[in-house]
Order: C-alpha cells, then structure tokens, then sequence
C-alpha cells in the first residue's frame, strides 16, 4: 500500500557525550519519541562535524564525543506536541525543522493472514 502525505521532519543535532538524567542524550529522546506515540526516530551518528562552538567532533578512536543527528518524522500536532520536551533535554545543540512529503509504503494489512503478521 502507497501513503502520500504532508509531515514535519525534525533533525536534532547533538553530541555523543550529551545526557540528560544520566543517559545519552539520544537514547532519552528515542525513548520519549516512543512513549508519546510518535511514527519513528532514527539517531545517525557522524563522522565528523562542528556547529556553533567551533569545535570539531569526530569519531575517531580516541574521541568519545561523534555527532550524533536524529531525524523524526510525525505529523505537524505530534511534532509541536513533542518540541517542549526537547527544550527541556538539550542543553546544547541544533535543532532543524522543515515541512516535507512522504511516500509511505507498508503492507495491506486487510488482506494478511494472523500468521503474516510479524512476531515482537
């Protein structure tokens, strides 16, 4: 099945090191992103990068502190639901957001089977 549709996308932009509640940064708001029923988050982690201090982050191996981007996608009432949780757990970082379109391709579940449906 095709879905087509307008969404919000969020690109975070913080650093490895980052916490919040001692635990990284980009774990707290994946589990966030989940617990308030968001579609999905991905946390990509970067080679190499710089922002607003000026500070090279790498991913070298005696660097601990890789840029890590999150991207999520959701609707525009679930993505300005979410934003004053992320005001609250960054301290530092960039956060980009922007209208898109999507193409949704998933399954037509009316016509599954029980045992079709994915175990987990």
């Amino acid at each position: 099945m095709k879905e087509e549709c307008k969404a919000r996308m969020l690109r975070i932009h913080v650093g490895e090191n980052d916490e919040w509640e001692n635990r990284p940064l980009y774990e707290a708001i994946v589990a966030k992103c989940k617990e308030l029923g968001m579609a999905g988050a991905i946390v990509y982690k970067g080679l190499e990068g710089y922002g607003s201090g000026a500070r090279i982050r790498d991913s070298g191996v005696l660097s601990l502190d890789a840029p890590i981007m999150l991207s999520i996608i959701d609707t525009e009432e679930q993505i300005e639901r979410f934003l004053p949780q992320l005001d609250a757990m960054v301290g530092e970082g960039l956060i980009a957001m922007s209208c898109v379109e999507i193409i949704r391709y998933s399954k037509d579940t009316s016509a599954m089977r029980p045992d079709d449906y994915p175990i987990g």
